[in-house]
Formats: C-alpha cells, sequence, structure tokens
C-alpha cells in the first residue's frame, strides 16, 4: 500500500472528515459516486502528481497554460500551448503514471485563453451543471456522476455513465446557450438489470 493510501486509510479509521478532505486534495467523496473509494482517491492522487510533474517544466508550466481532470483513471489534458512540442511534451510526463488508463489530449495549439474567456468557461460549467438537475427521465440517474470542464466554450463531459444517460447528458450540454461544442470522455457501463417483480 502505497503511502498517501495509507494517509487516506488512517484518516478514515479515525473518522475525521476534515483529515479526508486535506489528503484527497479538499474534494467530498460523495456517496452516489460509481467509483469506488480507492478509485476516487486514486484519481485525486493521479491529478496532484500530473500537476506537480508539468509545474516542474517551467517553460510549460510559466508560458502556457495545461490543466488536469482525471476521472476512473482517464486523463484529460485541456489548455492552451504554443506549439505541437509543447502539447506532445505535456502528454508525454503523464502517459506512464500507474493507474493512468488512457490519456486523451486535447490541448489547443493558440494563444492562452483570456482571464474573461476563463469566468466565461466557469459560468458555462455552472450553467451546464443547473441544467443536468433537470433529467428526471431516466430513472436512477444522478447529475453528480457527471463531471463538467469548459474549456475555451467547448464542455468535456466525463463519468461513469450508461449509452443512454450520456446520450441525454450531451443533448442537454448542447442545449446551454454560448456552449460551443461538447466532447465525451465518458466510460460507459451496462443499465442496471431491472428489480425482480414481487412475488
Amino acid at each position: 500500500m502505497t503511502p498517501f493510501r495509507i494517509a487516506i486509510l488512517a484518516c478514515a479509521v479515525a473518522a475525521t472528515s476534515a483529515c479526508a478532505a486535506v489528503a484527497v486534495g479538499g474534494a467530498a467523496i460523495a456517496g452516489h459516486d460509481r467509483r469506488s473509494f480507492w478509485t476516487v482517491v486514486d484519481d485525486q492522487n493521479i491529478e496532484l502528481s500530473a500537476y506537480d510533474i508539468i509545474n516542474k517544466d517551467k517553460e510549460l508550466a510559466l508560458r502556457h497554460n495545461v490543466e488536469v481532470v482525471v476521472y476512473n483513471g482517464v486523463l484529460l489534458l485541456v489548455g492552451q500551448v504554443a506549439n505541437d512540442e509543447m502539447k506532445s511534451r505535456a502528454e508525454h510526463y503523464v502517459q506512464d503514471f500507474a493507474g493512468v488508463k488512457r490519456v486523451v489530449n486535447e490541448i489547443e495549439i493558440g494563444p492562452l485563453k483570456t482571464v474573461g474567456q476563463g469566468m466565461k468557461d466557469k459560468y458555462l460549467t455552472s450553467r451546464v451543471k443547473t441544467a443536468l438537475l433537470d433529467i428526471v427521465d431516466i430513472p436512477d440517474f444522478d447529475p453528480t456522476r457527471v463531471n463538467v470542464t469548459t474549456e475555451n466554450g467547448s464542455v468535456y463531459l466525463m463519468g461513469l455513465v450508461t449509452q443512454a444517460e450520456s446520450d441525454r447528458v450531451v443533448e442537454v450540454a448542447r442545449n446551454v446557450p454560448e456552449v460551443l461544442r461538447v466532447v465525451k470522455v465518458f466510460d460507459y457501463i451496462e443499465p442496471p438489470a431491472p428489480a425482480a417483480p414481487a412475488q
């Protein structure tokens, strides 16, 4: 067991929620999450490690914008860099991390986004998350299971979802005003079996 996992386990045993929050970077582990507890922990660990190694490259970290999101071992890279070499360099740093199942490199080649665009992206993320609350026609759908990231008007969707949930979520996200495109980065699961009729 890694030192990181040992720290998490010690916090859980002590039942100190504040300690657990600090250990996983302040992220709450929701009871409705389809990931296991340790997968949530591993995702947080991978994300922190990815930022750490990218930030050690001063040229990449200080002159470009690279953001990392990890969900169920899928590592998403977004942001803006000056050229293909920088884009490939960012992916190279993270592609062999233990626990990473695949890397989705959506970094754009171009100028850094403005502060105004950054604020707009946060607003769009909030709008999409709010819109997902209106999905009430799919049994057992929980919008908190969908991770929403917005970069330069593009919305990236991550999570463990059924095909029906994916289709509905994408439909809703595409209809949010000012969303330029929607990119699915989902992992798919089979829908739950229907409950057996009562005898």
